[in-house]
């Protein structure tokens, strides 16, 4: 231990980072369409509209070999690059910063501190996530069918970015990531789903119109992680992209409040 690691530490850190181990997880999720014109505006490229407009919104909660214990919730669109479909990390949410730098800094996730909530009784499931006195996001379902256990492969698409020193564009070209997930599912069920997304000025959840909700499930499982970089974009282009992933600075402005005279 200490701030200068020793060939052994790194060794050790790297094994953590290179095999990520998130298991007895359980994950409610609602799948949904919505608008094909919004998917086109938000999907940076080279990411490509998938076949079906779908978004999954997502709470759920895990143990890990690497982050400790940890709950979160995310929005996923379905996307496509280089013939592989995989789902873009459009928002995702952690309860606290362990998960959240580890995500942030290996895969590009956009992660963001966030409360979130998952009940269950018998077969009906309620979560919720709250943000800024913002309840963005609630998912319900009624989940009945009993689907039993598989062994699925799963794609995140997410892009690694950051501001330039002082503070004008990226400091250097995005990179796309491409995160994939050996899935063992235990247990899984699903049946009908609701989803309400609400939305603010650092978490615009509401501009994703839910057009027609497909589904909702519950799956208990392990996601066994390995990610890669698969392709680069110019810093210009994917600067709205970038400053869209993360809060709004100028809008976090206390200074102003404070110099207003007071009548």
């Amino acid at each position: 231990m200490g701030f200068v690691k020793h060939p052994e530490e790194i060794a050790r850190i790297q094994e953590a980072l290179r095999h990520p181990r998130f298991v007895n997880g359980e994950m409610l999720t609602v799948d949904f369409l919505t608008d094909p014109t919004v998917v086109a505006r938000i999907l940076p490229p080279p990411l490509e509209p998938a076949d079906a407009p779908r978004v999954t919104a997502m709470i759920g909660r895990w143990q890990s070999n690497c982050v400790g214990d940890f709950h979160g919730a995310a929005i996923y669109v379905a996307a496509r690059h280089d013939g592989l479909d995989g789902d873009y990390v459009l928002a995702m949410y952690m309860d606290n910063d362990v998960p959240t730098i580890y995500g942030r800094d290996l895969f590009g996730e956009p992660k963001k501190l966030a409360e979130s909530t998952l009940h269950r009784h018998g077969d009906t499931f309620h979560g919720w996530l709250d943000r800024g006195g913002v309840r963005l996001m609630e998912l319900h379902g009624e989940l009945p069918n009993q689907l039993g256990s598989a062994d699925v492969e799963g794609i995140n698409y997410n892009f690694k970015a950051r501001p330039s020193a002082d503070g004008v564009g990226l400091q250097e070209d995005a990179i796309l990531t491409r995160a994939t997930f050996q899935t063992h599912v235990v247990a899984a069920q699903d049946g009908a789903g609701s989803v309400v997304l609400r939305g603010s000025v650092h978490d615009p959840l509401d501009e994703l119109p839910v057009v027609s909700v497909l589904r909702g499930a519950f799956m208990e499982c392990d996601l066994i992680g390995a990610c890669q970089a698969v392709a680069t974009v110019p810093a210009e282009t994917f600067l709205p992209y970038h400053h869209g992933r993360h809060d709004d600075w100028s809008a976090l402005d206390t200074e102003s409040a404070a110099l207003v005279p007071v009548a």
